[in-house]
């Protein structure tokens, strides 16, 4: 994919954050638009803001619902007539120790996380074939690179993603298929994702600090506005990055993990127990 320009993209996670932030880029470009969110107000706002110059569609979309996201793959293709970008850009965070976490947390952040990327990406892939040179961008995370103490569930979806999409991509190359395929890796992104995460009272036993407080200070880490991340994930498309890369956090993280590919977690642990109060 060489250009935007004419084409149709579909982006779940598009009612703020890293969505928005691609759907105005993307417009400003010339690209039509088929967007997903289960914020509904968020997701008017975007599609006004995107403008009238390209088609804009708006659907309300739980992207853990299989048989939702498979609808709406058909509707895009009806109402678009052909679609040549996916990205499965929605996700949850999740906070606690293993002990805390019930099953019902890891199966929910599951769903969203690694489930709706693979309904994402089966159902449209179809309709990415048949558009000739289509792509697909799935988000995983900095913390899909490495891990850390209390995020077990977002951990294992992040890597899940990883793996996923990166076998994905040998799949594609393997099948001599025109579709290709982009694993993102943003490091601290200025959005929404820490006050919106489910955040188990063990990390008050584990740290000292109050869920609130907690998410405070995670948040005060992130580096990287939402559209200097679209901007990253847009270039690794016309590039056709394997890997991309977001923040100069998720370089640093990438390096530490290759030059201390275990003793890393002592070092991040290490930092959160200095932290507490």
């Amino acid at each position: 994919m060489k250009t935007f320009t004419g084409r149709t993209a579909a982006i779940t996670g598009a009612g703020s954050g890293i969505g928005r932030a691609l759907a105005l880029r993307l417009s400003g470009q010339g690209c039509h638009l088929a967007l997903a969110d289960r914020d509904a107000a968020g997701l008017a706002e975007t599609a006004a803001l995107a403008g009238p110059q390209v088609r804009v569609t708006t659907t309300g979309l739980d992207v853990a619902d299989e048989q939702a996201v498979y609808a709406w793959a058909d509707t895009v293709v009806a109402e678009h007539g052909a679609v040549d970008l996916l990205v499965n850009n929605a996700g949850v965070a999740l906070s606690g120790t293993v002990t805390g976490l019930s099953l019902d947390d890891y199966r929910w952040i599951m769903d969203i996380n690694f489930w709706g990327v693979v309904y994402g990406t089966k159902a449209f892939l179809p309709h990415l074939e048949e558009s000739g040179d289509g792509h697909v961008v799935n988000l995983s995370s900095v913390f899909g690179l490495a891990a850390q103490p209390l995020m077990s569930g977002y951990n294992a979806s992040k890597y899940a993603v990883r793996g996923f999409t990166e076998s994905l991509r040998q799949d594609l190359e393997l099948t001599g298929s025109r579709v290709s395929a982009t694993c993102v890796h943003p490091g601290g992104i200025k959005t929404n994702i820490a006050r919106a995460a489910r955040m188990d009272p063990s990390v008050a036993d584990a740290t000292g600090r109050s869920p609130q407080d907690a998410s405070k200070e995670f948040e005060a880490l992130f580096l990287t506005t939402p559209d200097r991340a679209a901007r990253t994930i847009l270039d690794g498309v016309l590039r056709d990055r394997r890997r991309v890369l977001i923040g100069p956090d998720a370089w640093a993280i990438d390096s530490m993990v290759r030059l201390l590919p275990t003793t890393y977690q002592r070092i991040v642990t290490g930092v959160v127990r200095s932290r507490r109060s």
